[in-house]
């Protein structure tokens, strides 16, 4: 639940909200009327309710702003699907399932956004428990270990407690877990055709598909409250598309998830008796070009570290130019492979935080 539910928007930040939305957008006129029904309807009510217009720009600024996001350059594109009257966690699964449906596009990745009831003085909005619509289980072995993904163990463990009986295999699709309001969490399987998946294979060694890896398609983080002028949004799920080392040099290398460079680096017969061999670098390399050989032959949207951040560093100028400062936090910005390598590494960057925003919900206690 969010610290938002149950206290009443703050009017200062709902203010500053609708003077920046007049300010870039001065077709909308009527600023003072609209300050004056905002102000009245959060005297009356505790919380006001943002036009579709205000929405959309609230949506498209906070990934504007997102300091963690190197994939800003095509803010103004993201598309809004406005569900706002949905608040049952049926409706929200529903709506769930559809936004995956949209966004992947049989390959061409779509930015979307869906938002959900937002948190009221009253009542707090749904909530996916899931941190993406898209996540692979991690089954607990007797004995120990992990088959799958060790990050999602506590999201298995709670989808199994809920009656879920999947796997157990290394790339079992988790359940949504949606909570509506007050109300207990509800189960939803995510149909297979809203799931589109990429088998991995390299573009030269043919025995790297023989490892049986695969992995989802569009990226839907979906733990995250957009928080627009005071208002929040605690069930909006997001996504762009990949950039390959997500997957190449983090989902499938990091010896926390899935640690696949000591096998990659077996099957090429590297030698593992030594760092001085670099044999995980050469793994790596060789792991982030299955990744984006397989996307691409399959005719689904991802890009490359080196091309994202040159976007990146246009995004940046073309914010400059626009008078507005542009948040961004360097561990996050600089790619988990061949950091040094690329543009964005040489240079420092304002880690200011701005509103609207993508949020981590906080505790309510």
């Amino acid at each position: 639940m969010h610290a938002l539910f149950g206290r009443t928007t703050d009017v200062r930040e709902a203010e500053r909200f609708i003077r920046l939305f007049h300010a870039e957008n001065p077709s909308a006129g009527g600023l003072p009327a609209r300050l004056r029904d905002v102000a009245r309807d959060v005297a009356r009510h505790g919380t006001y309710v943002h036009t579709f217009e205000e929405l959309e720009f609230g949506a498209r600024v906070a990934w504007r702003n997102s300091g963690r996001c190197i994939g800003r350059l095509y803010w103004r594109s993201l598309k809004v699907r406005d569900r706002r009257e949905v608040a049952t966690a049926e409706g929200v699964a529903v709506e769930c399932v559809a936004h995956l449906r949209e966004a992947t596009g049989e390959g061409r990745i779509r930015p979307t956004v869906t938002v959900f009831a937002p948190d009221t003085p009253a009542m707090p909005g749904p909530r996916v428990l899931n941190d993406q619509l898209v996540r692979y289980a991690g089954h607990r072995l007797v004995g120990g270990g992990v088959l799958g993904d060790p990050r999602n163990v506590v999201l298995t463990d709670a989808a199994k407690e809920l009656g879920w009986r999947g796997g157990p295999g290394r790339f079992d699709v988790l359940p949504l877990i949606v909570r509506a309001g007050l109300g207990d969490p509800l189960l939803c399987n995510l149909p297979g055709d809203a799931v589109l998946e990429v088998p991995l294979r390299h573009p030269e060694y043919g025995w790297f598909a023989e490892l049986g890896l695969r992995w989802h398609a569009v990226p839907v983080i979906s733990d995250m409250c957009l928080e627009i002028g005071g208002v929040c949004y605690p069930c909006a799920p997001f996504n762009g598309w990949y950039m390959g080392t997500e997957i190449g040099a983090r989902n499938l290398a990091d010896a926390d998830r899935y640690d696949l460079l000591p096998e990659v680096a077996a099957r090429l017969g590297l030698d593992t008796s030594t760092e001085r061999s670099l044999w995980r670098d050469h793994a790596l390399v060789e792991l982030n070009v299955a990744v984006l050989h397989s996307f691409e032959q399959d005719g689904v949207t991802i890009t490359d570290h080196h091309t994202e951040s040159r976007r990146f560093l246009t995004h940046l100028e073309r914010e400059e130019r626009a008078g507005r400062r542009c948040p961004a936090d360097w561990s996050w910005i600089v790619p988990p492979l061949s950091g040094g390598a690329t543009p964005v590494f040489h240079r420092y960057y304002d880690t200011c935080e701005l509103t609207p925003a993508y949020v981590h919900h906080r505790p309510t206690h």
